[in-house]
């Protein structure tokens, strides 16, 4: 035998039908569980010609893509040739890749993005539903997405890209609201309605009690909408004039501490404070530690960081713990670039790249509903990276047994059980 590698075994092909990502089925039947496919053929506008493809069929391939890790439209190839995993889940007549990057065009032109939106909408209330929680804290930050596509729009942090924002539900991770925007779009604009958006998101019986954010949503408006709908929130606060002139009338001083009681390197004072256009007043939480590198022209000796609240029932520092935590919100969007990567964009058109970011979003939730709804409490926090790693890349072997079709997984007993217990779910879900 002529050698072919420095390892003693021969690579040969087999006609036989095998999938290397057995896992993608159980995503696909997830899908039908929470009815997106219905979801999608309700909203998503129909084809122009009796002879076009309904949206379902661009969608489903581009859902197990980025699932499944595929960043490109390029990836999609490894969907169509894998005729076994398209078997299992009836995804028999698969367009052309070439039409998927005009097809996102084009329904980013008719409506498809709005329409992905509602889908959005719909699937997040139907998950939500299910969950225990009846208040939630809202997580809101914005991020960019670096493009060098012509149509992109220059960035604050000095690149060319988008800059969309999106809402967190603190409790379980699910996104509620979103916005994919031109990169010139400043984070805090229609903060107030961002807000709206996200609260009539929620199902009957479910309301967001508290909101967190950054320094982009310390605005009058919010403040207002916040105190008049009577949620807490916790909003980093400007370092403007009035800010400082009100922070150099502290005096109360003390020292950090941690939440296990062990002493910082900061300092923590409070004080009322009030905007041109705020209803009522709101306390600041002001955080001080020492200058590392003072200038020689300035006489500041501290930095500062400012939190405005309307909580007046705790302790400074447990405003500063909770407010701290809004930090996860930062993971969850790294969990959506990166893990599902949305970190690039595959057009160069806005449209086409708001609608692919609505997918992004979907596959983002649904996933999170697989964790939480279908599956036990030890994956709850896993990351998609840890579920492709262990669930999503198993062989499988597709057998005709009469008219059944059998899908034999290459994996150990435990894994077989974790994939019987999703499938039961599943059933019992729909």
């Amino acid at each position: 035998m002529i050698q072919q590698g420095i390892l003693p075994f021969k690579l040969e092909r087999t006609s036989e039908e095998i999938t290397p990502r057995s896992g993608l089925v159980i995503y696909a039947e997830i899908l039908r569980a929470l009815g997106v496919k219905r979801l999608v053929e309700c909203h998503m506008p129909e084809p122009l010609s009796n002879r076009g493809y309904r949206a379902w069929r661009f969608i489903e391939p581009l859902l197990l893509m980025i699932y499944g890790g595929g960043r490109h439209i390029e990836d999609l190839r490894e969907i169509r040739d894998d005729v076994a995993l398209r078997e299992v889940i009836g995804l028999t007549d698969m367009p052309s890749l070439s039409t998927f990057g005009d097809w996102l065009i084009r329904m980013g032109e008719r409506g498809g993005r709005e329409a992905m939106e509602e889908v959005n909408k719909e699937v997040f209330r139907k998950i939500v539903a299910k969950c225990d929680e009846k208040e939630y804290t809202l997580d809101v930050d914005s991020t960019v997405i670096e493009s060098w596509k012509e149509e992109a729009k220059w960035t604050y942090k000095k690149v060319k890209g988008y800059h969309p924002i999106a809402g967190f539900l603190k409790e379980n991770a699910l996104c509620i609201a979103y916005e994919f925007r031109e990169g010139n779009v400043q984070a805090g604009s229609g903060a107030e309605e961002f807000l709206k958006k996200c609260e009539e998101a929620l199902p009957e019986g479910k309301k967001i009690t508290a909101i967190r954010s950054d320094s982009a949503f310390y605005q009058a408006e919010v403040i207002n909408w916040c105190e008049k709908s009577g949620k807490k929130y916790t909003i980093t606060a400007d370092k403007d004039k009035a800010v400082m002139e009100v922070i150099g009338t502290i005096k109360n001083w003390r020292r950090l501490h941690d939440k296990e009681g062990n002493p910082t390197d900061r300092e923590i004072g409070s004080t009322i404070h009030t905007m041109n256009k705020t209803e009522k007043a709101f306390r600041l939480i002001v955080e001080r530690w020492q200058n590392p590198q003072p200038s020689l022209f300035s006489q500041d000796k501290w930095c500062y960081h400012v939190i405005a609240t309307n909580i007046d029932d705790w302790e400074e520092e447990e405003i500063v713990w909770f407010h701290n935590e809004r930090c996860q919100v930062e993971n969850l969007i790294k969990e959506l670039k990166i893990g599902f990567s949305m970190e690039q964009m595959v057009s160069g058109n806005f449209l086409a790249n708001s609608l692919y970011f609505a997918l992004g979003i979907l596959v983002y939730n649904t996933t999170q509903a697989q964790k939480l709804l279908f599956m036990g409490e030890e994956w709850h926090r896993k990351t998609i990276a840890t579920i492709r790693w262990k669930l999503v890349e198993i062989a499988g072997k597709v057998i005709r047994h009469g008219r059944r079709v059998i899908l034999k997984i290459v994996a150990s007993v435990e894994k077989l059980k974790i994939f019987l217990e999703i499938r039961r779910r599943c059933l019992d879900f729909r």
